[in-house]
């Protein structure tokens, strides 16, 4: 399997493409105006303790005050008090130091924790744990061990924090790791200062810049090349890699074509069929995804696929299809939170299983932590994905200003009726003789044609003449009534 990575860089943003088999599965996107808070750190002051949620919100600068829940406080402080209320804990007008793991979603604010993580390329710091960990996609058990005695000997020798070693850690050098550790805690020593410097509602430290992380976070062994079209973002990464981890410099490339670099594996039109609902299957079936508030829904169709032997046997291979591009589609739209997939209803146990298992498999490939539910009575699965950014459709739309983001307006009929409503109340209060309706052009064509009879009867009823006007800004469910 081939795996690539594009950056592409300009001044308002940075978009970063995970390719496998030439196909986009990946796409991060940080712009400049909008810069992601995960990882940054800063001198908060809170603003209000709420007992009955053991949560407490915090004013870390912001136009939201950000919210930290009693599980996010520092296990030290938990263990040293050992109480299960926020108020034990803190009080309003008192300041700490306080990461953000959640950038603001919609309505709601960033959200915090105390248990300070310090990342770098093999390993995660955590100054106030004093555990070492192993991260679980690491399932060698002798490996797993090897790394747990190097971060615990190093943490009793420099009488430190704890450390978790990331994926990336696996099979690496004991003496790298070790560079790598020292590195953190000088990184954390430079913040432990600015920490004693800093005031109320002041930043202190934030992440790396996203085609840095790219290296740091994404890269793994394996990946055959990493192209960047920006020739300063190039050097930057070049140095990077060659202080922290030297051996993927030969996999970075400054790309330099008079194409696009992201029209290589034509991203842009994958980014645009991810914006919308309707995902078309390879057998001839489809998707329908569905993003609320609440949770996302994912409907699986048969479409024009007829299938080559029985109907079990066609709605088996579509669902089948569907879990990899379900998978695919969840990275790709970075969809997060609830998810309910309504796979076709199977009779098989044995299809139900493998279905599940397949979908499960897909999922391996995801950074973010999945959890699954059994198929339901119903053929519905359950699950949940860790979200800790915006959707791709959260970053690149906004609501549609004519329907208000329900997807859906009232047709010009129901509009009409609505306006003749709207006249005989405007006509009983106001007694006029004249009025003017201001309305879309599909609904003026509707009430001076289909609706005429009901109009001319209107007008007799209420005694009053009625005048149209189309205006072309106005969508199909605007209207006014002028009283004239």
């Amino acid at each position: 399997m081939s795996e690539e990575i594009l950056i592409n860089v300009t001044p308002p943003e940075t978009r970063v493409a995970v390719i496998e088999n030439g196909v986009l599965q990946e796409l991060i996107i940080e712009r400049t105006r909008e810069l992601g808070l995960v990882g940054n750190i800063y001198k908060g002051e809170v603003c209000r303790v709420l007992p009955g949620m053991q949560a407490a919100f915090v004013n870390i600068g912001l136009d939201k005050a950000a919210f930290l829940h009693i599980s996010d406080l520092c296990s030290k402080d938990l263990e040293k008090k050992g109480s299960e209320n926020i108020e034990h804990y803190l009080h309003e007008g008192q300041l700490l130091v306080v990461q953000v793991v959640k950038d603001p979603l919609g309505s709601k604010g960033a959200r915090l924790t105390t248990e300070i993580a310090i990342p770098s390329r093999y390993q995660v710091f955590m100054p106030y744990s004093s555990n070492c960990g192993v991260s679980q996609r690491i399932e060698c058990d002798a490996e797993r061990l090897r790394l747990r005695t190097c971060l615990d000997d190093f943490r009793k020798e420099h009488e430190c924090g704890g450390f978790i070693a990331r994926t990336a850690a696996e099979c690496a050098d004991e003496a790298v790791l070790i560079t790598d550790m020292k590195f953190l805690l000088k990184l954390w020593q430079s913040i432990v200062e600015k920490i004693g410097k800093a005031k109320a509602k002041e930043f202190i430290h934030k992440d790396l810049p996203l085609s840095v992380r790219t290296l740091r976070d994404l890269y793994k062994e394996g990946i055959d090349r990493v192209r960047v079209d920006s020739r300063e973002t190039y050097h930057r990464l070049v140095e990077f890699a060659q202080i922290f981890v030297p051996e993927i410099v030969p996999v970075i490339e400054h790309y330099s074509g008079e194409c696009p670099v992201f029209d290589i594996y034509s991203v842009e039109d994958e980014i645009s069929k991810a914006l919308e609902r309707k995902v078309k299957l390879k057998s001839g079936g489809h998707l329908v995804f569905d993003q609320t508030e609440a949770m996302t829904t994912v409907d699986v169709n048969t479409g024009g696929y007829v299938g080559g032997r029985n109907l079990e046997e066609t709605i088996f291979k579509t669902n089948l299809e569907a879990a990899q591009t379900i998978a695919r589609q969840l990275r790709l739209r970075n969809l997060g939170g609830i998810i309910i997939i309504d796979f076709i209803d199977m009779t098989s146990e044995e299809h139900k299983t493998q279905v599940l298992q397949a979908l499960e498999r897909h999922l391996t490939k995801d950074r973010a932590k999945t959890k699954i539910t059994e198929v339901s009575s119903l053929g519905l699965v359950e699950m949940t994905r860790k979200r800790t950014r915006e959707s791709l459709e959260h970053i690149m739309c906004e609501p549609c200003s004519a329907c208000g983001g329900r997807g859906v307006l009232k047709t010009a009929e129901s509009m009409c009726l609505e306006i003749f409503r709207e006249i005989i109340r405007e006509v009983r209060l106001y007694k006029v003789s004249t009025l003017m309706v201001l309305a879309s052009n599909s609904v003026v064509e509707m009430l001076l044609d289909e609706e005429a009879t009901m109009l001319a009867e209107l007008e007799t009823f209420l005694g009053v003449h009625i005048k149209f006007r189309a205006e072309t800004q106005y969508n199909q469910e605007q209207y006014d009534v002028v009283l004239l």
